[in-house]
């Protein structure tokens, strides 16, 4: 059985949202990476989980 994926923790840097396992983020069991991976709340902000790719287009690229 799978843990339960909080939608708003209170302290979010604290942990690596990687995997299952949810370790510290001095201590990541899993060594998914050098740094640890963030919450969506830290990155796409409070209201994350209504957030869609739909309603955020990407940008056309400059270069092209």
């Amino acid at each position: 059985m799978t843990k339960r994926f909080p939608m708003h923790p209170k302290n979010p840097e604290r942990i690596c949202w990687g995997c299952d396992r949810y370790c510290p983020a001095g201590d990541m069991a899993c060594g998914n990476g050098s740094d640890r991976t963030q919450h969506p709340v830290e990155l796409l902000g409070e209201d994350w989980a209504e957030w869609s790719p739909l309603d955020h287009p990407a940008e056309p690229d400059d270069a092209a």
